[in-house]
């Protein structure tokens, strides 16, 4: 390419040669020598500023562990820098990628604003949060008031820099501004409690109402807004108690982050870990396209090219459910499904022997009912679109736990055609299949951009999607569900009640899943826009997808799927 554009420059693997008396001089007479003799000034200040505040980097390519020096590539880079610029000629590509990165996180950890490149997932979640998808949600039932809730959250900002970042809009976009480095304390939070509104007398009534309410559905209002909001209601004498609601923007906070926070939040309110604790910023150092080994990202442009095609078809052929409203303004509603101790354990034991993750098994017995409950004529095929969300900080370089919290999530995506006769297990290890055979391609690296790009555009042109409706899947699930024994945790701070969730009725699936098994029983907190799906159609649903989960698992002769 650069031979192309640039026939007289031609670049190879080895050190150029260093230009002669004779050339430079022969050069030195064209009209822009002296505007190039300064841009290779500038290059050679930039480096020599680079080297100062280069950290050591190491390298493990092919899994050998060795400290790399700069000087071979400070050479190389100066030395092409400097013929390109005695010769005038612009280069048709950037030698100088790493170098902006580090620079971008050396702003962050300044204070100053990194813009994010276009079609990056930070990006593309300041996008979708004001339309309606993306705000995430900590909510906590107490049997009695919560005094020391406005400490907690701050002990959690201190803990968390990236708690404390605010929504910035800038040239290229929006994105998140961090505080300088070392941050100062934050600022008090506005936690007095309030009373529960008459519209919304109970747990889940207030649950959804703070759910709604969307502190960055105006950009341009809400520029410099904070990225976490927090109320405390005292409920009814007839409930009693009280309920604190944390509201999260998802671009610096994601499914397993929230669960982590509310964990350590609990431990807080309950007395624990009182000590004083290191701040973790992974999330202001790098985002997590910059975290993603970059062997793991490559892909051929005719492949990104075909899977575009490929993922633009795909949405226009499934199926959605039937829509009830599709004009009016929207919400998040929830539903919850539960089932008991042994009955998780009788469906955990039937997946495990069956080969699928439990996101198989919710994934295919949505689909079923989903087909099953609607007047088709028997055989009848329908094709749904499935995504399932994948925790990416165990293949980041370095790789994050849950305790790094920001938005580190990727999605696969697939599509089935059912009859709707189908076996559980033999839709469920389709699914399964279909989910592994992508991640051991790692389409879960690869096609983070693709995806990104794809949503913004459906944000853009929402005619694009049926109906107008934004809906991109029947049914989003989580590869692996939240599992913990709180208990002991929650009666200590005497919490009711915890659910963590996030809304859904911008762009996103017809039904979002949040599955958790705490204290060895699966709780799932089931999202749906709202009037777009009504509560009586999503519970129909649910009470059938719990319906084929208990008749399958209870059966003593598993069904052989090898």
């Amino acid at each position: 390419m650069a031979r192309a554009c640039c026939p007289e420059l031609r670049i190879s693997r080895h050190l150029p040669r260093p230009l002669t008396p004779s050339t430079t001089a022969r050069l030195a007479g064209s009209p822009s020598a002296e505007a190039a003799t300064q841009r290779g000034a500038d290059w050679r200040a930039n480096e020599e500023d680079d080297k100062r505040h280069r950290p050591h980097a190491t390298s493990d390519h092919n899994h050998q562990s060795s400290t790399s020096s700069p000087r071979p590539r400070s050479k190389f880079r100066n030395t092409l820098a400097a013929r390109a610029a005695a010769s005038a000629v612009a280069l048709p590509f950037s030698l100088d990628g790493p170098r902006k990165r580090q620079r971008g996180r050396r702003a962050r950890r300044r204070g100053r604003v990194a813009h994010p490149p276009p079609g990056g997932t930070e990006y593309s979640w300041c996008r979708a949060v004001p339309g309606g998808t993306g705000t995430t949600l900590l909510a906590l039932r107490f049997a009695r008031g919560a005094d020391a809730a406005a400490a907690a959250l701050r002990s959690l900002q201190n803990a968390h820099p990236v708690l404390r970042a605010r929504i910035r809009t800038t040239p290229s976009g929006p994105t998140l501004a961090f505080p300088p480095a070392p941050p100062p304390p934050p600022p008090p939070l506005p936690l007095e409690p309030l009373p529960a509104p008459e519209s919304a007398a109970d747990f889940r009534a207030l649950l959804e109402h703070e759910l709604n309410h969307n502190p960055w559905a105006d950009p341009a209002s809400s520029d410099d807004a904070p990225v976490l909001f927090a109320t405390l209601y005292e409920l009814p004498p007839a409930a009693g108690g009280a309920a604190l609601f944390v509201r999260i923007h998802t671009a610096a906070c994601d499914r397993s982050a929230a669960n982590a926070l509310a964990r350590e939040l609990v431990a807080l309110l309950g007395g624990g870990e009182q000590g004083e604790r290191v701040p973790e910023d992974a999330a202001a150092e790098a985002a997590l396209e910059q975290r993603i080994p970059q062997r793991d990202t490559w892909k051929p442009f005719w492949a990104r090219g075909l899977d575009m095609v490929g993922y633009s078809i795909n949405g226009l052929r499934t199926s959605t459910l039937p829509f009830v409203e599709t004009g009016t303004e929207r919400s998040t509603q929830m539903l919850r499904l539960g089932l008991g101790h042994d009955e998780t354990a009788r469906l955990l034991d039937a997946c495990k022997e069956n080969g699928v993750r439990l996101c198989s098994a919710m994934a295919a017995a949505t689909m079923l009912a989903a087909r099953q409950l609607k007047p088709l004529e028997s055989g009848q095929q329908e094709t749904y679109s499935v995504v399932t969300l994948i925790n990416c900080r165990k293949f980041l370089e370095p790789a994050l736990d849950d305790h790094n919290v920001g938005f580190f999530y990727s999605a696969i995506t697939n599509t089935h055609s059912i009859h709707g006769e189908e076996g559980l297990w033999e839709l469920a290890k389709r699914c399964h299949d279909s989910y592994t055979n992508a991640k051991a391609g790692k389409k879960h690296l690869t096609d983070i951009s693709d995806l990104n790009f794809l949503m913004c555009r459906a944000i853009e042109n929402p005619q694009l999607t049926t109906a107008g409706a934004l809906r991109t899947a029947l049914v989003s699930v989580f590869e692996e569900p939240v599992a913990a024994d709180v208990a002991e945790l929650q009666s200590k701070a005497g919490v009711e009640d915890c659910v963590c969730c996030a809304t859904v009725h911008g762009i996103g699936p017809s039904i979002g899943v949040f599955d958790s098994i705490r204290d060895g029983r699966l709780d799932c907190a089931c999202m749906y826009p709202s009037p777009l799906h009504s509560r009586k159609q999503i519970q129909e649903i649910f009470d059938k997808v719990k319906q084929i989960l208990l008749r399958h698992a209870s059966d003593e002769n598993f069904e052989d799927c090898t």
